[in-house]
């Protein structure tokens, strides 16, 4: 059985999520508040993070940012549709991914599995070479980034924007492409998605939003990582 922990407050749609997930392989614990939450994922140590926004005492959005404090659990946020604001603010503090209410029990599965693919143990990626770009070193079996010998610590969904991004070093791809080679073949993603996340890589790499040399914007086409600038890497900033 896999472990998640659900932090929702609708009783009702949490019965209903656990009823459908567990004949699926998954163990579902869960808490009706944010505070309850936080010390349930504390305590358990889940696979995933199912995570309502509005939550009494804590609301999703700093769970959010005091999980990824200290953890890389993959989260799945849930949000009213249309609410694009909240999606974004949720991403940016590093959610992997969102599902908007009212939702189809079968897409939460499909996605439940698309994350936890994507986050999948060293054994699954362990024929995959690191990958070199300059002074970028990304590691798919063991998951790790560094940049000129220093780690830099991303999400499950940074880590796999930039892998495919280093996959193919010097090219431009799409935010289609890149939400393929992420998500699958077949997805609906929230395009912003792509470029909120790749907002929070430069961040990372401490790489100039305004002029980035290492992970450029290709405006109207996609994104690039240059192989020339990854030679020099520009100076760390201190991120979070």
């Amino acid at each position: 059985m896999i472990r998640l922990v659900m932090i929702d407050d609708d009783e009702k749609l949490v019965a209903l999520v656990r009823e459908y997930l567990e004949p699926q392989g998954f163990e579902l614990l869960f808490a009706h508040d944010g505070r309850a939450g936080l010390e349930l994922v504390a305590a358990e140590e889940p696979a995933l993070v199912i995570l309502d926004l509005m939550l009494p005492t804590l609301d999703g959005l700093e769970i959010c940012r005091r999980l990824r404090q200290k953890s890389q659990v993959p989260i799945l946020m849930l949000t009213a549709r249309g609410d694009d604001t909240d999606r974004i603010v949720g991403l940016e503090l590093g959610a992997d991914d969102y599902l908007g209410k009212p939702f189809n029990p079968r897409e939460l599965l499909a996605r439940l599995r698309a994350i936890l693919r994507r986050s999948a143990d060293e054994t699954t990626k362990s024929v995959d070479e690191p990958l070199w770009v300059g002074a970028l070193s990304v590691d798919p079996a063991s998951r790790r980034v560094e940049l000129a010998g220093r780690e830099i610590d991303l999400t499950t969904a940074e880590f796999d924007l930039l892998r495919a991004l280093a996959a193919h070093a010097g090219q431009v791809l799409s935010r289609d492409r890149l939400l393929e080679e992420v998500h699958g073949s077949g997805w609906s993603a929230y395009d912003r998605s792509v470029d909120v996340h790749v907002s929070r890589i430069r961040q990372k790499l401490g790489d100039d939003p305004k002029r980035p040399a290492l992970l450029k914007t290709v405006r109207g086409v996609g994104y690039q990582l240059s192989r020339d600038a990854a030679h020099e890497a520009p100076p760390l900033k201190h991120s979070q």
